[in-house]
């Protein structure tokens, strides 16, 4: 199949901070790289220090040169690459210094223009207005927002708000990184286009699923970033909220974009309603102290410069209810923490024990299969099922034995998950992105628990860094009779 070549220009305000140069302009040069853009597309860095078009060349042609692969990187790709490049000095808060932007844009006659809004959430709406001003906002512009979008449900309606008054919300796309990683997505083609797997998704057969998002990364140089937020915040109410939504959904009767998202919103509405009770019954928040990752010492999350009083979490779990036919009576268990023993995004469908055993003569019971969802450090699924142990022993010896569900690998190098949002924003294919009664729903929920933990509801625990968490947790899933899948 002939790869169809994308020509628009890609405004980048934030283009020399950090996810730029980690994630964004990487995955534009491998798209340009693949041949997913063409030569007429322009990638426009808007940069608040006032910088030469040749330094940006070589800041750009440095970072790339550390943050992509050696093997991957080529110097002839990147003397094409950097003909796409342009830079913009503009301060946000001087509505004037976007007359550059407007040259630049004015002299070239592409219609689809992205902006893509790296920046803190407080700058989204002015930004907007400022496009609007200039009349830089066609019918074919679209808009990025990267997360947190607000602080709750208040803020989040608010920044929206100020979107919605210049752009469309067809031409919106809220963007959860998650969402573009090849396993996650093959969610929906291991749900709904096996047979097998179909009759076996439901309460009748699923005893409970876990998500796991781990980093053994710390905050250092982001306290004051990180503190206003904290796990629920910034890997909750988005990322896991997310996967779980992929687990839990309906069938949609087809894969246009609204149909995906309005299953995901229905999901959402579903979570039972927690009580301030049930907060402290199923939740768990904690931070973690001074402890060693990799043999490491590494320092608490209090030690951090203007945190030491903070009652900010690095580490949360809950168990969720879902009350629908297909859900009822299936806890959702999730985790989310930083400073954790090893680096693991993992979602475990643990499905039901058989009825009846007849090998009763094992003394230990058959352990429960499993589908396992792998999407850090390496993605993967994998069925965990009972099998023989291989002799010729006079009695029936089992094991667990591991089949392998992953793809056969076509290409020298995997997509990044940003390769492929920027790839379905530049086609205007919002299938990944998240829609505003989606955000506010998940926003709904998570606002109950912050609520409740702000009033103390459920004490702040501790935990030493470079161990699974805080033995509260382990608690949180063992009164249930059931334990965290930690391998």
């Amino acid at each position: 199949m002939d790869i169809i070549k994308n020509s628009c220009d890609i405004v980048i305000f934030g283009g020399h901070g950090d996810l730029s140069f980690r994630k964004l302009l990487p995955a534009l040069y491998h798209l340009f790289n693949d041949n997913y853009l063409d030569n007429k597309s322009r990638i426009i860095i808007i940069s608040r220090q006032d910088i030469s078009h040749s330094e940006n060349i070589k800041l750009i042609k440095t970072k790339l040169l550390k943050f992509i692969e050696d093997e991957s990187f080529k110097e002839e790709v990147f003397e094409e690459f950097q003909k796409l490049l342009y830079i913009s000095f503009i301060d946000f808060s001087n509505n004037e210094s976007y007359l550059d932007l407007k040259d630049l844009l004015d002299e070239n006659s592409n219609e689809d223009r992205i902006n893509y809004l790296s920046t803190s959430p407080n700058f989204f709406g002015g930004i907007c207005k400022s496009l609007n001003h200039w009349n830089l906002i066609t019918s074919k512009s679209r808009v990025v927002l990267e997360k947190p979008i607000g602080r709750d449900l208040e803020s989040s309606k608010l920044i929206n708000k100020e979107v919605l008054k210049y752009f469309k919300e067809g031409q919106i796309y809220r963007i959860d990184h998650y969402l573009g990683k090849d396993t996650v997505q093959n969610i929906l083609a291991l749900r709904f286009s096996n047979r097998f797997i179909m009759p076996l998704w439901d309460s009748s057969n699923i005893d409970h699923v876990q998500i796991t998002v781990a980093e053994s990364v710390g905050v250092e140089g982001r306290w004051g970033y990180y503190d206003q937020y904290g796990a629920m915040r910034d890997m909750i109410q988005n990322h896991l909220m997310q996967l779980l939504c992929l687990i839990a959904m309906e069938p949609p009767c087809s894969l246009d974009a609204n149909n995906v998202r309005d299953e995901k919103v229905k999901v959402l509405r579903s979570f039972r309603k927690m009580s301030k009770d049930d907060v402290s019954k199923n939740s768990v928040r904690a931070q973690y102290s001074s402890g060693s990752i990799n043999g490491v010492s590494v320092p608490g999350y209090l030690e951090g410069k203007g945190v030491e009083n903070s009652t900010t979490e690095t580490f949360a779990a809950l168990r969720i209810d879902i009350d629908n036919w297909r859900w009822s009576g299936v806890p959702f268990y999730i985790r989310s923490g930083k400073r954790i023993q090893k680096r693991n995004s993992e979602i475990v469908i643990q499905f039901k024990n058989v009825p009846h055993s007849i090998f009763t003569h094992n003394k230990e019971s058959i352990p429960s299969n499993k589908l396992i969802i792998t999407l850090q450090p390496q993605e993967s699924i994998t069925l965990r099922l009972i099998n023989k142990v291989p002799g010729l022993s006079d009695s029936m010896k089992l094991q667990e034995v591991d089949l392998e569900l992953n793809a056969p690998v076509t290409s020298k190098r995997k997509n990044e998950a940003y390769e492929r949002l920027l790839l379905d924003v530049i086609r205007s294919n919002p299938t990944l992105f998240m829609r505003l009664d989606e955000v506010e729903a998940a926003w709904k929920w998570a606002d109950t628990i912050i609520e409740a933990w702000d009033e103390n509801v459920s004490p702040m625990k501790t935990y030493n860094a470079g161990t699974h968490g805080p033995s509260a947790a382990v608690q949180l899933i063992a009164k249930d009779g059931r334990a965290w899948h930690d391998e």
